[in-house]
């Protein structure tokens, strides 16, 4: 049975999406001169392919990359993953089980996502480029399982997606990394591991601690739910181009379910401007008459959760943002809020 496919949505512009990769990874833009020489060493390794060369195996993306007459879109920020070593590795790091609906954004050339669809029950396999839909719809025709899904990675619906995925193995774009991570943190509680392969400065902004010059935003938003590490480096040279970025292997593991909104949109707001104090920070996204008030508010709630009054959201730990976020909505009498940060706390 082939995989199923749709069309999750509108056709997206390349710079919204910032291209499909699961095979594939985001680079920097290269200088004429080298992507030429890229370009043309990749012309050569291709034709070599069809010509009946490559000296006996031939890696599963060169092989496709020749008979589909595909090739790497720069301005999508594809490098096809040409050393098939490392799926070994992902698949142990993803702890994978026989039971598992994986949800891998950015199919490429579909060899991490053949991989993934002989060791799991079903697979999610999300692509923008519709150029890929041929090599995709060969790796995945002989599972059952998977379903091929094509739009914008940052629009999708991934909630929607039945049966719903419990982890996410993915070698994402890089300019929409961190958005897919955090929204599957938030919008699939029955996932509850990822392995994704990111552009390394991503990776070590999601694994920071606070006070560290890396810990921002997605590092709380991630941390809220995950415990997060760095699992290890990956060579550029298994991608093709060789991307001018290094990149890792990024683990979280779910630990508690996804945080309530106003946690998360207090954390947006904490660091909305940085280089402000928190209670300034958040209270510039109040209307400007109740500013004040707003700011003083939030200091009656920092210091009633142990905070000082000049903190800094850079300093400030991810669950300490549920504190602060309960105390602000108990102050303003909202219950539900508090009700639900309760809640969340506990389960």
């Amino acid at each position: 049975m082939s995989a199923a496919a749709d069309g999750a949505g509108d056709e997206p512009t390349p710079a919204a999406a910032g291209g499909g990769s699961g095979d594939v990874a985001g680079t920097a833009t290269p200088d004429a001169a080298a992507r030429r020489a890229r370009e043309a060493a990749e012309a050569a390794a291709v034709a070599d392919v069809l010509a009946g060369g490559g000296g006996g195996l031939v890696q599963p993306s060169i092989r496709r990359m020749a008979e589909h007459g595909v090739r790497p879109r720069h301005e999508l920020g594809q490098n096809f993953l040409v050393d098939d070593n490392i799926l070994g590795v992902i698949e142990r790091l993803a702890e994978l089980r026989d039971d598992d609906v994986a949800l891998e954004v950015g199919g490429g050339l579909g060899v991490l996502s053949e991989h993934l669809g002989a060791r799991v029950a079903g697979l999610h396999v999300v692509e923008l480029d519709r150029g890929l839909e041929e090599p995709l719809r060969e790796a995945l025709a002989p599972f059952p399982g998977a379903r091929l899904h094509f739009g914008d990675a940052v629009k999708v619906d991934y909630a929607a997606y039945d049966p719903p995925p419990t982890v996410c193995v993915s070698n994402l774009p890089y300019n929409v990394a961190a958005t897919v991570i955090l929204r599957t943190v938030a919008e699939l509680p029955t996932c509850d591991r990822w392995v994704a392969m990111v552009q390394k400065e991503v990776g070590e902004r999601f694994a920071a601690s606070p006070g560290t010059k890396a810990y921002g935003a997605p590092s709380a938003l991630a941390q809220l739910s995950c415990d997060v590490k760095v699992l290890r480096a990956v060579s550029r040279r298994i991608f093709s181009p060789v991307p001018n970025v290094d990149s890792v292997l990024l683990g979280l593991r779910r630990v508690r379910p996804p945080a309530p909104r106003p946690v998360r949109d207090l954390i947006n707001a904490a660091f909305l401007h940085r280089r402000k104090v928190l209670a300034k920070s958040v209270s510039l996204g109040a209307p400007r008459d109740v500013q004040n008030a707003r700011r003083d508010a939030i200091k009656v709630a920092l210091e009633e959760v142990g905070l000082p009054l000049d903190v800094r959201a850079e300093r400030v730990p991810a669950l300490a943002f549920a504190d602060l976020a309960r105390a602000i909505a108990a102050a303003d009498g909202d219950d539900a809020t508090v009700g639900a940060i309760d809640t969340w706390r506990t389960a």
